[in-house]
């Protein structure tokens, strides 16, 4: 793919990106996702693009921002060019390319399902046109034993060999159990990370994948953007975004990423159909999906089952009659935000199950995540870092962080005080969840 960046490109990281050029850089006072939404109907109303910000005649169109975004906030966003040029360096000597919505590259699925809620920046490594074939998701926890581990690895397997292609979450456990599964059969595979791009694509074992065109890691995070709970929790969106159908091979009870991310899907994305396994040991967190709306998996066991599971015509006309029409109604307006209709819901049970989902997290579930989250910090950090990664007070983090150590999921250092987890990285990928 080629490196150069559009000129809207570059006017959208200006505004957006943290553009991290080494570690420990703070970040400049970026617009939010909800200001550059507004800046972007701006724009639009207005029928210009983001480029036309770094025009020599700019002024007038970025003092008529005043209404939501401070000229002088803006004006110096958009004087970050030297540090974009050294951005841009660092990414091109590890062949990182960067797309945005404005680009023709960028992936058509997450402009038709997420619209505006789709990222205006996406980072990568590997064939992009990947992003584009669809396949099947499949997602579960860190921590499961070998028996799941071997039965993830065969459904990645029998993705390959079907000729689908594999998307998930490069994490630790299943993510990685399946992606291996269909990287060593052959297949593609598409690994959406949380955070750590950078570091991801220069392991020795990667870099080989991504140059043959098998694998493709992508993130809409600054590549060397580390651990981030908000971060680790979004990128379920573009998982079930990316892919034609989802299967959870494991997930815990009203906790965890994995159990948050199938939920949202449910009963508010409605991307695609959901899948839970239905072999083998049972568990409480995919009986209890299998309550919202999820279908069973029926183990397909030769490539041509599969994809007729993938595709399947009856889940499809029961859940998504207007996927397909979705799909091809993607358009362009402005260069940079784009709608499409919205998906009916014919089943009136999962309008019912959407009312049913509580508008707030009791503590004791906000702290599950939390643990879950924090149990593979394979980087030492402080107290006061782990506050401003969890966007909470510092009192806040530091019982959380007494309460894990106490449990054995953290450990403390000393000289200076840090917390780390006593769990190590995955082999393939060196990924959080």
């Amino acid at each position: 793919m080629n490196n150069l960046l559009s000129a809207n490109t570059q006017a959208i990281l200006l505004l957006t990106a943290p553009l991290i050029a080494g570690k420990h850089v703070p970040a400049a006072d970026l617009l939010t996702v909800g200001e550059y939404k507004k800046l972007a109907r701006f724009l639009r109303e207005k029928q210009r693009q983001p480029a036309d910000l770094l025009s020599r005649d700019s002024d007038k169109l970025i003092d008529g921002t005043l209404q939501f975004v401070d000229s002088v906030r803006l004006r110096r966003l958009l004087e970050r060019g030297f540090l974009l040029s050294q951005a841009v360096e660092r990414w091109q000597a590890r062949a990182i390319w960067v797309v945005s919505r404005a680009d023709e590259a960028y992936p058509k699925r997450l402009k038709a399902r997420m619209k505006e809620d789709a990222p205006s920046i996406i980072y990568g490594c590997g064939d992009v046109a990947i992003l584009n074939t669809g396949g099947l998701a499949v997602v579960g926890s860190r921590n499961v034993d070998d028996t799941l581990v071997s039965y993830t690895e065969n459904v990645g397997q029998l993705t390959a060999r079907a000729r689908q292609t594999l998307i998930s979450g490069a994490a630790r456990g299943i993510d990685q159990a399946a992606m291996r599964g269909a990287l060593e059969a052959g297949g593609k595979v598409v690994g959406i990370m949380a955070d750590s791009l950078e570091r991801a694509v220069m392991i020795r074992e990667n870099r080989s994948l991504l140059m043959d065109g098998q694998l493709v890691l992508i993130s809409p995070y600054d590549p060397s953007a580390g651990f981030n709970v908000g971060h680790a929790m979004q990128r379920n969106k573009l998982i079930y975004a990316l892919s034609d159908a989802a299967l959870v091979v494991s997930s815990d009870y009203q906790k965890g990423g994995t159990w948050a991310g199938a939920v949202e899907q449910l009963h508010k994305l409605l991307f695609v159909p959901v899948y839970v396994r239905s072999t083998g040991e049972p568990q409480q967190g995919l009986n209890a999906l299998l309550r919202k709306g999820a279908l069973c998996w029926p183990d397909p066991g030769t490539p041509e089952s599969l994809v007729e599971t993938i595709n399947g015509k009856e889940s499809y006309e029961k859940y998504f009659p207007k996927q397909d029409e979705l799909l091809l109604a993607v358009h362009e307006e402005s260069g940079d935000v784009y709608q499409t209709p919205q998906i009916p819901v014919h089943d009136e049970s999962h309008l019912q199950d959407r009312m049913a989902v509580p508008s707030s997290i009791p503590s004791q579930e906000l702290f599950s995540k939390v643990r879950e989250l924090l149990g593979c910090m394979t980087t030492p950090k402080t107290d006061i870092e782990v506050a401003q990664d969890l966007q909470v007070t510092n009192s806040q983090a530091k019982e959380w962080l007494k309460r894990l150590v106490k449990e054995g999921a953290l450990k403390k250092l000393s000289k200076p005080a840090r917390y780390c987890s006593a769990c190590s990285p995955g082999p393939l990928f060196d990924q959080h969840d």
